[in-house]
This record gives structure tokens, C-alpha cells and sequence, in this order.
């Protein structure tokens, strides 16, 4: 990914989200004319950061060199950014958020192998860089894709959210799904963006997936931890399910994804026959 390309169609997405009206733009700024863009100018976005016009121009081409946090956090308060967003802000214009990609295979931790068949009935899997599948249980295996039957480079989320025809099904609010999966891989294109197992895929997946390309040229950047994420499997119809993901501290791009039933539910009934039927 080409870092001030990324940064540009980032900044100019975020400034036309913002109107003028909500940004408090006075009508006497002296930026006259028939407006061309729907939200904040860069001349206007300049003058609310408190930087020059021309050095802002700079910043968004990608040659503002090592700007200050105050003039970053400037700029992300006046575009409303959410946290997501300015720290994606601060890995393309700064490169501090950017991890050194390890030159062999990501590797789960046998503990962490032996946490997941643990959970005997609740669906988890480990998730890696570019969201590739690394490890899962037999839940997991049941519910979201038979990873061992998989080719390698197919145990990703990503593909099997775009390219693999059940997930429409699978995911019971498959958009959702779809705009997490693209705005993580947005994220982490912003931390790693040379490399070249990523861009493949992007590129992959803007090829044969035109919903995967209209919500790519979005920009939106976005990590979504915890939340509901009801499943379906044909054996036991919806499954009203929850998710939560826990970060492996020494794996800062490893982290264990697992899906939780109330107590109780019929959800978690039915996860237990899955998991004797599995």
C-alpha cells in the first residue's frame, strides 16, 4: 500500500463526512465560491487545526514529514475521529503505531492451543495478521468453517467473508460483519503497509468481490472487540450469540476470539448438542 495514497483518500474521506455547519465554520472565513466538496475544505480544515494552509496541503500529499502530536490531534479533533481513526491517522502519517512484521509463519503458543479445547462449548479461534485463522476448536470448526479441510491461505476471515457463498447465511447480519472485516483490514493495512501478503489479498478481494471494493473505497477504519453476533447452523437454526476477543499480550497481532450464550439460553442448549454432535 502506497502510504501517502492511503493517507490523502484518508484525510479527504474524513473532511467530506464533516459539513461546515458542524465543524462551526463562520460564514465571513473569507472562503468565497460555489462550494465543490460536501464537507471541509483543506484551506478550512488548515484554519481550525491552526496550521498553515500550505503546510496542511503538504501533510495530506504525504509530505508534512514527522508532524507533532498536537498538530495530529488537532486535526483528528476537528474531524471528529474516534480513537480507531486518529490512531490511524498517526500510522500513516508517522509510522508509530507500525509492528516489524516476523519473517516466518505466525506461531500460536501450545497454552494458547490447549486454552481453546477448553472451552468445550463455546466457538473460539485464534485470529492472526491480515485476519488469518491460526488455530480454533471443534466449535469453531462447527460453526464458523472446517479449518482443517481449508488450504491454508483460505483460513482467513476475510475470504471467507467475501468470498465464500454460505457466510451470507452463516452471518446472520452478514453487512456487519462485512463493514468490521473491511475497516480492521483498513487498520491494518495503516500499521503494516508494506506488506505484501496483505496487499495481495486486498487486491484479491477487490477483484472478485464488488461489495468488498464499494466498502474498501470508504476509508473507514475501525476494531471492533465485543458484541453480538448471532450465528447460523443448519442443524439448530439461530444461534443468539455474543463475541469477545482477547488480546495475547507477548502476540500484540494474536488475539483469541470467542463466542458466548447467556446462561441458560436456548443458544447455550443448542451449542452443547453441536459440540456432542462435532
Amino acid at each position: 500500500m502506497d502510504r501517502r495514497e492511503e493517507l490523502r483518500e484518508f484525510l479527504r474521506s474524513r473532511r467530506a463526512r464533516v459539513s461546515p455547519e458542524e465543524a462551526g465554520v463562520a460564514r465571513d472565513t473569507g472562503f468565497t465560491g460555489r462550494r465543490r466538496v460536501p464537507g471541509l475544505r483543506r484551506e478550512e480544515l488548515a484554519q481550525l487545526s491552526g496550521v498553515s494552509v500550505d503546510y496542511y496541503v503538504r501533510l495530506e500529499q504525504g509530505r508534512g514529514g514527522s508532524a507533532s502530536a498536537e498538530v495530529l490531534d488537532a486535526i483528528a479533533r476537528v474531524l471528529r475521529l474516534d480513537e480507531h481513526e486518529r490512531a490511524h491517522l498517526y500510522s500513516l502519517v508517522r509510522g508509530e503505531d507500525s509492528r516489524p512484521l516476523a519473517g516466518h509463519p505466525q506461531e500460536v503458543r501450545p497454552g494458547v492451543r490447549r486454552l481453546l479445547d477448553t472451552l468445550a462449548y463455546a466457538p473460539a479461534y485464534v485470529v492472526g495478521r491480515r485476519l488469518e485463522i491460526l488455530a480454533w476448536n471443534d466449535l469453531a470448526r462447527i460453526l464458523i468453517a472446517d479449518f482443517p479441510a481449508l488450504a491454508p491461505e483460505d483460513r482467513n476471515l476475510a475470504r471467507l467473508t467475501f468470498l465464500d457463498g454460505s457466510a451470507r447465511q452463516r452471518y446472520v447480519h452478514w453487512q456487519q460483519k462485512a463493514d468490521d472485516t473491511v475497516a480492521f483490514l483498513r487498520l491494518d493495512a495503516g500499521r503494516h503497509p508494506d506488506d505484501a501478503r496483505l496487499a495481495s489479498l486486498i487486491e484479491e478481494l477487490t477483484e472478485q468481490s464488488e461489495d468488498f471494493r464499494r466498502l474498501w473505497n470508504d476509508h473507514n477504519v475501525r476494531d471492533k472487540t465485543y458484541g453480538d453476533k448471532p450465528l447460523y447452523h443448519p442443524l439448530v437454526g439461530t444461534l443468539d450469540v455474543s463475541f469477545e476477543t482477547l488480546g495475547l499480550p507477548d502476540e500484540p497481532d494474536q488475539a483469541v476470539v470467542v463466542y458466548l450464550a447467556a446462561p441458560g439460553s436456548r443458544a447455550a442448549s443448542e451449542l452443547r448438542l453441536l459440540a456432542t454432535k462435532g
